[in-house]
């Protein structure tokens, strides 16, 4: 690993984690079937959620608008599968609430071609017109978060995009979706970029990869159009390195002021995988309704990459990749940053990047919790130099706003270091969530 970070540029800090990357790296993406009834819902992403244009009762086509977007921080949402409106009603979420969903049942037979619509010219198309494309094709990112991509394309009147970052740096264990994304959709990523400097006006793009995923490197290189201002560049295997943060420290040196966000540094971060949507849904005139998922883990059988209709149900998808009778905990995004799901009755989303299942053997009983000893290697591991030590002890005792104030704990982006190098195991992670929960709630007491 010390050669490594030699050779290509990195952040400091963080940690190495395995990687548990080779049962899937080397799995095409393969199509999913669809399930007996999808749900979808709703609220798929930050901001307000869209407003059914659907009815009970009513047939649909893939493709369709089941519903709108509520103003400019919201996106629609598309019919995955052609069929039958069954109900609007509240399905279980991954954050453990109820949210409002449409419920589909499918046709028969249906078949998975969506109908093209009105497609966009990149070269012909003003900056406000692909923003817009964007927003009714009900693209979010990709890469986990589900933030608005149009609402990241319109930074403050005073803020100048210089440089378009792509992020295929896909850091999490286990997956690896982005990474088959570039070498298979190699001609739709650079699809995208050509809309998104059109839309930002940057006069360059960046596609940032990590040193394990060289020959999506080459394959982008080898496959980059003359014309296209498109530089690819390997950064070191480090945990979080995906961070938008950190990647924009390790490729332009430049770190983004607490607080604040990449266009204050004259940047824009996609994820890959989020620009190849918009370059595989743009040009046809259609809206997303399905997504590349990894499935993986000790406790599935078949490990892989599959394109899944948006809405299926977690519970079908496990059923289809032979998961184990011992599964004991099913991640949601990856074991870092993802979220272990208390049902299985969830539907996967916009931003379901993968889950991870595992068995027993793997997780076992919860290791016991002990005092901090003040080692600090949760210091030396905060990507963003942070005291999680002092974060965590402040969190114990309640003080919710002497984390905010003295020791910015909204900084923090929950990648969870800290917690995985804790020798007391401490789950200071969790604390931390809580903390801002409670923050955002008003309150600085529990």
């Amino acid at each position: 690993m010390a050669g490594l970070a030699a050779r290509y540029p990195s952040f400091r800090h963080g940690i190495h984690p395995p990687e548990a990357k080779r049962d899937t790296c080397e799995a095409e993406i393969r199509q999913f079937p669809f399930a007996p009834a999808l749900i979808v819902p709703l609220s798929q992403h930050a901001g307000k959620p869209s407003i059914p244009v659907v009815r009970e009762g009513q047939e649909v086509v893939r493709g369709q608008v089941l519903a709108r977007a509520d103003g400019f921080m919201s996106v629609p949402q598309h019919a995955p599968v052609s069929g039958v409106v069954r109900r609007i009603a509240l399905a279980p979420a991954i954050s453990g609430r109820m949210t409002e969903a449409v419920y589909l049942e499918p046709f028969p037979g249906s078949s998975q071609e969506v109908p093209d619509g009105e497609g966009l010219d990149a070269e012909s198309a003003s900056p406000e017109e692909i923003v817009l494309a964007i927003q009714a094709a009900g693209i979010v990112g990709l890469g986990g978060a589900a933030f608005p991509t149009h609402v990241k394309l319109r930074p403050p009147d005073d803020r100048r995009i210089h440089t378009l970052m792509l992020n295929g740096v896909e850091c999490e264990p286990y997956l690896t979706t982005d990474h088959r994304v570039m070498l298979e959709q190699s001609d739709d990523v650079h699809m995208g970029i050509r809309y998104l400097l059109k839309a930002t006006g940057a006069g360059r793009a960046i596609i940032g990869i990590e040193a394990n995923k060289l020959d999506a490197a080459e394959r982008l290189r080898e496959t980059a159009p003359a014309d296209l201002p498109v530089e690819t560049r390997v950064v070191t295997v480090k945990y979080p390195q995906g961070a938008e943060k950190m990647l924009i420290t390790a490729l332009l040196g430049s770190e983004v002021p607490s607080g604040g966000l990449p266009s204050d540094v004259g940047v824009v971060v996609i994820n890959v995988a989020t620009a190849a949507e918009i370059g595989r849904l743009l040009p046809r005139g259609r809206g997303i309704q399905e997504r590349v998922v990894t499935i993986t883990g000790p406790a599935v059988g078949k490990k892989g990459n599959y394109r899944i209709p948006i809405g299926t149900p977690l519970r079908f998808a496990l059923g289809q990749v032979d998961v184990s009778d011992d599964v004991s905990r099913v991640f949601l995004g990856g074991p870092m940053m993802g979220q272990a799901l208390s049902s299985l009755d969830v539907p996967i989303t916009k931003g379901t990047s993968g889950f991870v299942a595992f068995t027993s053997k793997e997780t076992g009983t919860r290791p016991q919790e002990y005092p901090c000893i003040r080692c600090a290697y949760c210091v030396d591991a905060c990507p963003v130099f942070l005291n999680p030590s002092q974060l965590g002890l402040l969190a114990k005792n309640g003080e919710y706003a002497a984390m905010a104030d003295e020791y910015r704990l909204m900084d923090c982006f929950e990648c969870g270091s800290c917690t995985y190098v804790c020798p007391s195991h401490i789950p200071l992670v969790q604390r931390f969530r809580q903390a801002k929960a409670i923050l955002r709630e008003g309150r600085s007491k529990p």
